[in-house]
């Protein structure tokens, strides 16, 4: 992949979060946002107590073919760190109120101003290399989690909260660009928040080939078709996590997970060739 891309379209997109007030740190506007998780708003939480308030939980897959992160495999995980404003650290698979999902630990040496986490996720070990050119849409799950109390609500409290939870993505298609190479292709961004509890609800993200019948999509013949998740905005020291991604067809039927089968099929490709050296 051509990273200039993804710098470019990094700043680009943390420009736009700041003017659209996705990542504003002020409380006031961010607490009046409904809440990913409960459903509620500010004024919600304002009638109820501490007692009466749920936690959000992780939510379940709803179709058969999303990758759930459930077998603790996160091969086909990247995290990227191109420029000085990606955030750093490591990517693990974790448990979450039972519910394994791919977290991307920061180790907050990036300054929270400006800071842009970024996985990329590749889709040929998912998918298989032949139905790269059926992707027509991709969904998953984010949440985030909060490691300090340095959210300031609009009541004048530092609360250990993550706030709003925003971002985006993007990818390189086969269609060539002016100089010959994969065009650069933008995703929809996606919001949510979490202002009551230090572990959010399920963020629901939706990524779209809005071009595809103009050949802005993936095909058969790429070699490195992957496409990035990116946060930005940051409030509050916060892990990003990534669950249930789906793969869906121009029908809008998913596609089939068969990362398993690929894995076994190349296993036994390098045994054969091993064999053969070695009798060679």
């Amino acid at each position: 992949m051509d990273y200039k891309h993804l710098i470019a379209g990094a700043l680009a997109f943390s420009l736009a979060a700041c003017a659209s007030g996705c990542g504003n740190s002020d409380s006031s506007s961010s607490k009046t946002q409904s809440t990913a998780a409960s459903g509620t708003t500010e004024n919600d939480s304002e009638n109820n107590t501490d007692t009466t308030r749920t936690p959000p939980v992780p939510s379940e897959a709803d179709d058969p073919n999303a990758v759930t992160f459930d077998d603790g495999d996160l091969s086909f995980a990247k995290l990227i760190n191109d420029d000085k404003k990606c955030a750093s650290g490591e990517l693990s698979v974790v448990e979450v109120q039972g519910n394994k999902m791919l977290c991307f630990k920061d180790d907050m040496k990036v300054t929270q101003e400006g800071k842009v986490q970024k996985i990329a996720i590749q889709a040929a070990q998912l998918i298989g290399q032949e139905n790269l050119g059926k992707v027509r849409r991709i969904t998953f799950d984010a949440y985030a989690d909060a490691q300090a109390a340095n959210y300031l609500n609009q009541d004048g409290e530092m609360v250990q909260v993550p706030g709003t939870i925003c971002g985006g993505g993007g990818t390189v298609v086969a269609l060539k660009d002016k100089d010959g190479k994969g065009k650069w292709c933008d995703f929809a961004e996606f919001q949510g928040g979490e202002y009551d509890f230090d572990f959010s609800g399920a963020v629901h993200g939706e990524f779209k080939f809005l071009l595809a019948d103009s050949g802005e999509c993936w095909d058969d013949t790429m070699d490195d078709a992957n496409f990035l998740i990116m946060r930005w905005g940051i409030e509050n020291d916060s892990n990003l996590y990534i669950d249930n991604i789906v793969f869906y067809d121009e029908n809008g039927k998913s596609i089939p997970i068969i990362k398993d089968e690929l894995a076994a099929a190349a296993a036994t490709a390098e045994t054969t060739t091993a064999t053969e050296n070695a009798s060679e």
